[in-house]
């Protein structure tokens, strides 16, 4: 894999360094827009589906209806956390992930622990690699891809992986982002939850 661990080993520890003053000022204003815990943490499948927990900053607060249990998500995203999902910065503290090793850079994008029953053929394929802050469907309008769509992306990820298909994914991430297109719908990872597919 091209000596893909250490490249992002060494290129997600610089860049903790230089977003650490971006990570602090953040989590600062979350702390105060939501009265809690800046950090959102989760469990995700990982390589070969072992479960590690996913971190990223919290955009949505803890509001409850009045029996106790949590309003809808578009009731609770706050403005801070509209205006990070946006940019797609709630994504920021995965690099603490690529650190560890959990994740990598790029591959296909860790989704829930509820869906790994429900791939069928070669969707579990996704597993094989690290999955990614950022992936080929993730720049190839993901949100408007079918769930077949985005795995069969992922699969012919695996498939292809190689260093120039990589830094070609990482430069039309950071063109999405600059225009501010659709890598993060505007309250949801996906736009309708993985269900099951019937290839």
């Amino acid at each position: 894999m091209y000596f893909k661990r250490p490249i992002d080993f060494i290129l997600s520890l610089l860049g903790l360094i230089v977003i650490f003053p971006l990570f602090v000022f953040f989590s600062f204003l979350l702390i105060l827009s939501h009265k809690g815990s800046p950090l959102y943490i989760q469990e995700r499948p990982g390589k070969n589906e072992k479960i590690f927990w996913l971190i990223k900053f919290k955009t949505m607060n803890d509001s409850c209806d009045i029996y106790g249990a949590l309003l809808p998500d578009i009731q609770r995203l706050t403005i801070i956390g509209r205006f990070m999902r946006s940019l797609s910065l709630d994504e920021l503290p995965q690099i603490i992930n690529v650190l560890m090793g959990d994740m990598s850079l790029i591959g296909p994008r860790p989704l829930l622990v509820s869906y790994l029953p429900l791939y069928k053929g070669e969707q579990e394929r996704r597993h094989e690699i690290r999955p990614g802050m950022t992936g080929l469907a993730a720049v190839n309008g993901r949100n408007l891809l079918s769930w077949e769509e985005k795995f069969d992306l992922d699969v012919w990820y695996v498939d292809n992986l190689n260093f120039f298909i990589d830094v070609k994914i990482f430069y039309l991430t950071l063109a999405k982002l600059f225009k501010r297109e659709g890598i993060n719908a505007s309250n949801n990872e996906a736009t309708t939850p993985f269900l099951g597919s019937d290839v």
